[in-house]
């Protein structure tokens, strides 16, 4: 069958519209059928394993869910992004981020998207590595001679979101504030968002990174051109600057142009989109957070979920479990949202990274064929730090008249150097625990009732507050969890998302690489710049 075609001409498809109208088992039944702990699954040398249990799904369900994924053509559509083939259909480009993270020296099956392009990437990736580890030494100086004390980050979607939020996930890697090299990020043009960085550094001992794939993006832009003035007023003037100057760009003339040294300047090139270009020099801020060593680990993390996903049958593959689970609730069970819960706060900025990795890419109503989608495509995924999420938006979870399946990520070791620590660790997932369960359950009237009666109440007295204190649950749902959150671990976190995503716009038919409605809004603000 067409990869084109739309999802609903495939005989999978059909198969699960017939079993999506049958009656479904509330899943506190679905929970009592025999063999349901083993739709658990994790990815050899990952660290990562999801709890797929309390999904709203059975065995039958499951089958259909990946033969839709085969008719589909899902793995050979698989296969042609890593071998380099042009999948961006709308832009004529190749999707190859999944080359930033490929071993070095890499060569045949382990580097399918050719010599030279892994040459390219591991050319620029050892510049990359290279320039973090001198300026976190110290080697790398200022127009003064100082040491740099500061570095700021000014990027925006893809040039910020991924950098700042793997800078905050391996929060114990980078600097104290205290002592050695502290990374800065700044995306918001508004002024406070540049001025309250840079007000309390010096200008002398600070570096500035401009990252932007065109060097045109008119935020990034505005702030760059605000953050130079603010280095010309510190005594950082014309020549002087250019040690000040880091450029991370697609379109080096233009920053040379600009007055961006060549030294100074990382590339990365066209097939590498925002929203997945943290593995290249685009990651330069979270390199001289954390290290190159770190940063290589980080890379290799990625590279390990890649392998797995390239390999592991689609019954035991994480991105395939994820993304059909997401099929499932958002095409059959007609939930348009989703929900991203993470419990450790360092993960305080991945529901947000995900959210344009996702939406950005799978928000389309129009296929790669050029016609309508006549199916649900993207969810609207949004979600934060679940601990605090409970004290919020989860009371709409629990009683609310949306159904919203939701996907916790909780680590399972604690490393934080607090004497007791390892008791808050145990706080935090036994509510993840809790929550998973309480959701997929809820609790019925009866129960209810008998809870209320065993507070004191007679059963005259209850009955009144039955339905308020009542749960209806039946809310699907998956636990993702790390054995720890390294920089390995992360970097695997990440590319299985890339990936889900990956797999459900090879479902669906959609392209997810190109982005037309963020142009959109671009394009009407220069338009009414020049009106």
């Amino acid at each position: 069958m067409s990869v084109n075609a739309s999802p609903t001409t495939f005989p999978a498809w059909q198969s699960l519209a017939q079993l999506a109208a049958l009656p479904q088992p509330h899943l506190r039944e679905r929970l009592t059928q025999p063999g349901r702990s083993a739709m658990q699954a994790a990815a050899d040398g990952t660290g990562i394993r999801v709890d797929f249990t309390r999904q709203a799904f059975d065995g039958a369900i499951q089958a259909a869910l990946l033969q839709l994924a085969r008719e589909a053509g899902v793995e050979a559509q698989r296969d042609a992004m890593f071998a380099g083939e042009v999948i961006n259909t709308s832009e004529q480009r190749a999707v190859l981020h999944v080359a930033l993270r490929g071993t070095p020296g890499a060569t045949g099956n382990d580097a399918p998207w050719g010599a030279e392009i892994q040459r390219l990437v591991q050319a620029e990736l050892d510049r990359v590595c290279a320039f973090a580890d001198r300026v976190r030494a110290g080697d790398v100086k200022s127009s003064t001679g100082a040491v740099f004390t500061d570095v700021v980050n000014i990027g925006i979607g893809g040039s910020d979101l991924g950098p700042r939020m793997a800078a905050d996930a391996l929060a114990p890697l980078c600097s104290d504030g205290q002592t050695g090299l502290r990374v800065h990020f700044v995306s918001n043009p508004d002024a406070w968002a540049l001025h309250s960085t840079l007000r309390n550094l010096d200008p002398a001992t600070t570096m500035v990174i401009v990252a932007s794939k065109t060097f045109t993006t008119q935020e990034t832009m505005t702030n760059a051109a605000s953050a130079r003035r603010w280095l010309e007023d510190g005594g950082i003037a014309g020549s002087k600057q250019s040690a000040h100057l880091v450029a991370i760009t697609a379109a080096p003339q233009k920053s040379g142009a600009a007055g961006y040294p060549e030294e100074h300047t990382f590339t990365f090139w066209d097939w590498v989109g925002g929203r997945y270009s943290v593995w290249s020099a685009l990651g330069m801020p979270l390199a001289l957070a954390i290290g190159a060593k770190a940063f290589r680990e980080f890379l290799a993390g990625g590279q390990a979920m890649d392998a797995h996903f390239r390999s592991a049958p689609l019954e035991q593959n994480l991105p395939v479990i994820l993304a059909m689970s997401g099929v499932w609730n958002r095409n059959f069970l007609n939930c348009p949202t989703q929900l991203l819960s993470c419990y450790p706060s360092r993960l305080v900025r991945f529901a947000p990274f995900v959210q344009q990795m996702d939406m950005e890419s799978n928000g389309k109503r129009t296929r790669k064929d050029g016609q309508p989608a006549d199916t649900g495509t993207g969810p609207i995924l949004w979600g934060g730090l679940g601990i605090d999420g409970q004290h919020a938006y989860f009371q709409l979870l629990h009683q609310g008249t949306h159904r919203v399946p939701v996907e916790f990520v909780g680590v399972e070791t604690e490393d934080t150097a607090l004497p007791l620590a390892a008791e808050h660790h145990r706080v935090v997932n036994l509510n993840l625990r809790a929550q998973s369960q309480a959701l997929a359950v809820g609790r019925s009237p009866a129960d209810t009732l008998k809870a209320l009666m065993a507070e004191g109440q007679t059963a005259e007295q209850a009955e009144p507050f039955v339905s308020q204190r009542s749960f209806a649950g039946d809310v699907p749902n998956s636990v993702l969890w790390i054995d720890q959150l390294t920089p390995h671990r992360l970097g695997a976190l990440i590319a299985l998302y890339e990936h889900k995503v990956f797999v459900q716009a090879a479902i669906w038919g959609i392209n997810a690489y190109d982005q037309w409605g963020v142009e959109l809004g671009k394009t009407m603000a220069k338009a009414m710049e020049q009106a």
